[in-house]
């Protein structure tokens, strides 16, 4: 203890530290009140100007400005600037140790004032000797951190003037800055283009205006200006709405040049150029309804949705099953709200513009597929019996076979991952089955993980606590019970899961846990999903694994791959009636109320009989999901 001395790189810490408190305006108020008392010979009279206690003692940098008292443990020494006792000089003949020239400078300071100089010609002279004692430091620092490319400067003597110590010390801080300049690397709307980019860009966009008469282009042929800006085909419709084409019903050459290069000057890279394309004028986010004109024009254009072209009533429902997809995947702040920096983690664009090359939509799985939108739809037509285009409570416990707990479809009902209108009345829009139903058969992805872990987090603290799982896995007891399926303890189980997941605190599983572990779609059944339990607990490990070939499908995939089978096969099993009823066309004729559409739009506008299958439509249905619905997302 007795040998205790402070390290240089703390000893410079404290010497900070005491500079930043001698530069405060009441520090230097209160030292020279206390010089003037001292020449007078007040000593140990404290300053009347300074704040002061009950005591008379003046108060801390801590008690003053409103901040809460503050009282030092007993045993400590007086602070120095309460002078409750005469002060004395101090012995200067024994040497301080290196480093320590902040307190050396103050000490000449002292003694001079000591010693009967003027104090009102001391005090003047204060801010200089900060400035001095200030730059002695920065010679410190400049000692302690040599560059690389200067030699390690001699030790400042702290004796000298302070002309002399400021000028070495300015001379020591510019040796040691980098002379090189550090480029940018951050751009947040990204790299602008170059002057002969532009001009070469603008050309382009002349020439495909030239093509047409007048220089005017309609929305139809938009796609070849798109094409000349460098953007996407399925970018046309969008491009053509923010130049004012719509006010007028085309847009001309002179119109769009001044557009586009406003856009490029603030917008750099593709994420931003496509949010202030589809946003709102002023907001920086993409909201639900953003999205319509683009994937009404995917419907309208892309050879792989022809077939939807005779069945209109289906078109604002494959529109609000992208969008739900999209949000579903790109949308991570769980806002309903898609910023730029969303955009440019996401993959949407570069699904977008895959839409150009790939005339079969069902092979662009991520958003677009018809065949995904089928599976969604005919799933929420079977649990929606009204045909409201809503589901409740009891709806949704009849989600396959009565599989998920209770408590769960409590909790997803509860506005843990619902909102709006409709949440508050107890139900539930298609779009949110759309993200229930990707969440329920994908428990892998990142979003389903997110998704599970807010319905059973009861206390939204962010942690699952193992009375959280108890509560859920207690439901699950009794239904095996009620089944006659021997059970297993709480207690083991939950040796089983934490092992599972492998925790990296104690007593609680969070959400980054989760997403660390493999196992995710076992961990969630056990607590919620009766069927899916079971499963896991009958199934090999190692089957899947050795079933698989090719390249790998997510969950998701899988199940709308066979869901789409299943649904096209149960349709197709119908087809023997109609053909027999196609034998009596000669003798009897059909009423009107019997003349059905047989339009395809099972999807990929294929012709054979098993893909000639749709939902049907009754008469009260027409109207629904009409475009000017509002799109109820979460928020």
């Amino acid at each position: 203890m007795a040998n205790m001395s402070l390290k240089p790189v703390l000893k410079l810490k404290v010497d900070e530290l005491f500079l930043r408190w001698l530069s405060e305006e009441d520090t230097q108020q209160f030292l020279q009140d206390s010089l003037r008392q001292m020449t007078i010979g007040g000593d140990g009279v404290s300053a009347p100007s300074s704040p002061t206690s009950k005591n008379g003692r003046p108060l801390s940098p801590r008690q003053r400005g409103g901040s809460p008292p503050y009282s030092p443990p007993p045993g400590l020494t007086a602070s120095p600037r309460r002078p409750s006792s005469p002060r004395k000089h101090r012995d200067t003949s024994k040497p301080t140790s290196p480093g320590d020239g902040s307190c050396r400078e103050f000490q000449r300071f002292t003694e001079a004032r000591t010693n009967g100089r003027d104090a009102e010609k001391g005090f003047t002279e204060f801010p200089a000797l900060v400035g001095e004692m200030r730059a002695s430091r920065t010679t410190k620092l400049t000692e302690a951190k040599p560059s690389r490319r200067t030699p390690v400067a001699t030790t400042t003597n702290t004796k000298q003037q302070p002309s002399v110590v400021a000028a070495s010390a300015a001379a020591a801080a510019a040796a040691a800055v980098d002379p090189v300049p550090i480029p940018r690397f951050y751009f947040p709307q990204g790299r602008s283009l170059l002057g002969n980019q532009i001009e070469a860009q603008l050309q382009r966009v002349a020439a495909a205006f030239g093509k047409f008469g007048e220089g005017k282009v309609t929305r139809e042929d938009f796609g070849d200006v798109a094409k000349a800006c460098g953007c996407p085909l399925y970018w046309k419709v969008p491009l053509y709405l923010a130049a004012g084409g719509e006010k007028h019903g085309h847009v001309t050459v002179q119109t769009f040049t001044a557009f586009w290069k406003k856009l490029i000057s603030s917008c750099h890279d593709d994420a931003s150029k496509f949010v202030l394309l589809l946003a709102k004028t002023g907001s920086s986010c993409l909201v639900p309804e953003d999205f319509f004109p683009l994937i009404q024009d995917v419907v309208d254009t892309h050879p792989g949705l022809s077939f939807l072209s005779e069945a209109k009533e289906f078109h604002s429902r494959y529109v609000h099953t992208v969008i739900a997809r999209i949000y579903y995947c790109v949308n991570r702040s769980w806002t309903g709200r898609i910023s730029v920096p969303e955009l440019r983690k996401s993959n949407f664009l570069q699904v977008l513009a895959l839409l150009e090359e790939e005339n079969d939509i069902n092979q662009i799985t991520d958003y677009f597929s018809y065949e995904h939108f089928y599976v969604v739809y005919c799933k929420f037509w079977e649990l929606d019996k009204d045909h409201d285009l809503f589901i409740s409570k009891y709806d949704l416990r009849r989600h396959n076979d009565h599989a998920l707990s209770a408590r769960i479809v409590d909790r997803i009902f509860s506005g843990a991952v619902t909102r709006g209108q409709a949440q508050q009345e107890g139900r539930m829009s298609y779009s949110e089955f759309v993200w229930f139903l990707i969440s329920e058969e994908d428990k892998r992805n990142a979003r389903s993980i997110e998704y599970w872990f807010r319905c059973m987090d009861l206390d939204g603290d962010g942690m699952l606590s193992m009375y959280e799982l108890e509560y859920f896995y207690e439901e699950q007891l009794q239904r095996m019970e009620a089944l006659g399926i021997e059970t297993l303890p709480f207690e083991d189980c939950l040796c089983q899961m934490l092992d599972m997941v492998k925790p990296k605190g104690i007593g609680a599983i969070t959400l980054s846990d989760l997403k660390r572990c493999q196992m995710t779609p076992v961990f969630f059944d056990t607590f919620f999903n009766l069927e899916k339990y079971l499963d896991h607990e009958q199934r090999d490990p190692f089957a899947s694994s050795r079933d698989e070939e090719g390249p790998e499908m997510s969950d998701w995939e899988k199940y709308a791959a066979e869901e789409y089978e299943l649904l096209v096969a149960e349709e197709g099993a119908t087809e023997p009636q109609d053909d027999v009823a196609v034998m009596y066309d000669d003798d009897f004729e059909p009423d009107d109320d019997d003349v059905i559409s047989t339009t395809d739009v099972s999807g990929g506008g294929k012709s054979s009989k098993s893909d000639n299958v749709r939902p049907r439509v009754d008469d009260d249905d027409e109207g629904d999901y009409a475009e000017g619905e509002e799109y109820d997302v979460k928020t």
